[in-house]
């Protein structure tokens, strides 16, 4: 018997859109793809960053921090995608 939201998906072909692996996957809101744990919480991550950063730049104050730790999470991610 398939299972799925619609009963067409395979369970074991599931991957991770970011890195790929099997695992348990999770749905953001108002996004299509699914992620795994690790990953889901550092897309989560970076959308509120980016939230921010936005906010902070229409505030006029300053983002640099911000914008580092933002850097450095998209770096996180690249790498776990590059090595899928």
């Amino acid at each position: 018997m398939a299972s799925g939201p619609k009963g067409s998906e395979d369970p074991s072909s599931l991957q991770c859109c970011v890195c790929g692996h099997q695992a348990q996957l999770f749905e953001l809101p108002g996004i299509t793809a699914k992620y795994c744990l690790e990953c889901s919480a550092d897309v989560a991550t970076s959308i509120l960053l980016t939230t921010e950063i936005d906010a902070a730049t229409l505030a006029g104050q300053d983002a640099c921090g911000l914008i580092a730790e933002c850097s450095q999470l998209s770096t996180r991610l690249l790498e776990r995608a590059q090595s899928a």
